[in-house]
């Protein structure tokens, strides 16, 4: 059942990202191979390639293991655009937000 998990988590944080399992396999130093079999329950990494994979993903084991964040590569990258901002367009992307979380769906 855990292993499900990871194999989906997986999937989805590398389609989010865009990029082919054979990509990422290769960026991660691996067999192309790797990550295919990782998301077909063939094999399952280390602790240490999982955290390469976290590396490469861009996020936190803690995000990666964080199912109420459908998106946290999107989180990520959001973040570190809003640090470059001042606190006149940090309000407005903030009034932006709340007026997105209020909308009628």
């Amino acid at each position: 059942m855990f292993e499900d998990s990871f194999i989906k988590r997986l999937a989805s944080l590398r389609e989010q990202k865009g990029v082919s399992a054979r990509e990422m396999s290769l960026a991660l130093g691996q067999n192309e191979s790797y990550i295919n079999r990782i998301e077909n329950g063939k094999t399952f990494p280390s602790l240490q390639a999982f955290f390469y994979i976290c590396e490469y993903l861009q996020i936190s084991p803690k995000e990666f293991f964080d199912e109420g964040s459908p998106s946290p590569i999107k989180v990520a990258q959001i973040a570190a655009e809003l640090q470059k901002l001042d606190e006149v367009q940090l309000d407005t992307i903030l009034a932006v937000i709340r007026g997105l979380q209020h909308r009628p769906g």
